[in-house]
């Protein structure tokens, strides 16, 4: 059995609200289980870092929770959010405007070395 999920969001995309609430609502069941959790922005969607981006973007039509009220929850719960620090330069991102859930910047070479470690379950959304 796997003991630890790690999670790439490469193309979702902002403009395709519906596509953002799943993965950060699948992270918080894996992080229930007892599975460690990491997620990887990279791309677009390293704007859901930025103060003020995922909390706009409702992923339902009835805007009941947005998708940061998604990603706190799925913080609260242990899983780590880690940014391509390229992709953070690319969307005006840094630490001064980062929400406070992010725990770090990680790149390409940190991701394939999660992915191909022995009970580590890869999902890419």
């Amino acid at each position: 059995m796997a003991e630890k999920i790690v999670i790439m969001l490469l193309n979702t995309r902002l403009d395709a609200p519906g596509t953002l609430g799943a993965p950060f609502f699948q992270a918080t069941v894996a992080a229930a289980m007892d599975l460690e959790v990491e997620i990887y922005f990279a791309a677009e969607t390293t704007q859901l870092l930025k103060q003020g981006v995922a909390q706009n973007i409702f992923p339902g039509e009835a805007r009941e929770k947005s998708v940061y009220d998604f990603m706190q929850d799925a913080h609260e719960a242990g899983v780590k959010f880690y940014a391509c620090a390229g992709a953070m330069g690319e969307h005006g991102l840094d630490d001064a405007n980062a929400i406070p859930e992010l725990d770090g910047k990680r790149g390409g070479g940190a991701f394939i070395g999660e992915v191909v470690e022995d009970g580590v379950v890869t999902l890419t959304y």
